[in-house]
């Protein structure tokens, strides 16, 4: 299938928010890495770079919970789909040298309160990706579920940040074993 010039503004966005986030990034550089027209970034946003990166965002948040259902659908356990995803994460974080972050961190992380379409946007995408994860750790039975799911999304996002300061995954890792393993074991302890 044939991405229509909007999806690759949206795609180069995303991939300028990984690396480099909204501010890093300047409207020749996208279009160049978008393949596109200098008039199609306001044919298509009209709002520019702010609406695109409100795109981005929702593109994001479908693209995880779409996942998260993918592999809830493969795997029984939550916390093994779970940890599935977060290595899918790690190894794309080390594929890129440690450049390629959460897109949603990295525009979270610079948005003011100047930005109210952004962070209702980011708003939005954290609370879908926590519903999904909710729902499969309360359908499993797991205790707190939306305290847990909001932990492991906290867990990610900022096992992330350290990791790409670091140059290492090792924080992450160490940060998902840990709360595996302690999700497990309260899990097993008589109530």
């Amino acid at each position: 299938m044939t991405k229509t010039t909007r999806d690759k503004l949206i795609d180069a966005m995303i991939d300028a928010l990984q690396r480099k986030g909204l501010h890093g990034i300047g409207l020749t550089e996208l279009l160049a890495s978008a393949a596109a027209p200098k008039g199609s970034l306001y044919h298509h946003f009209p709002g520019g770079k702010t609406e695109l990166a409100v795109a981005a965002i929702e593109r994001v948040g479908q693209r995880a919970t779409q996942g998260f259902a993918t592999l809830f659908a493969r795997q029984s356990d939550p916390l093994e789909a779970f940890a599935t995803w977060l290595q899918s994460a790690i190894e794309q974080l080390q594929g890129s040298v440690f450049e390629r972050g959460c897109p949603l961190a990295a525009i979270a992380l610079e948005s003011g309160p100047e930005d109210s379409e952004v962070r209702l946007a980011l708003a939005n995408a954290f609370s879908a990706i926590r519903e999904a994860l909710q729902e499969q750790l309360q359908r499993h039975g797991y205790p707190q579920p939306q305290g847990l799911a909001t932990l492991f999304i906290a867990l990610y996002e900022g096992g992330l940040l350290q990791a790409r300061v670091a140059g290492s995954s090792e924080p992450l890792q160490q940060a998902v074993a840990t709360l595996l393993h302690l999700t497990r074991q309260h899990r097993m302890e008589p109530t």
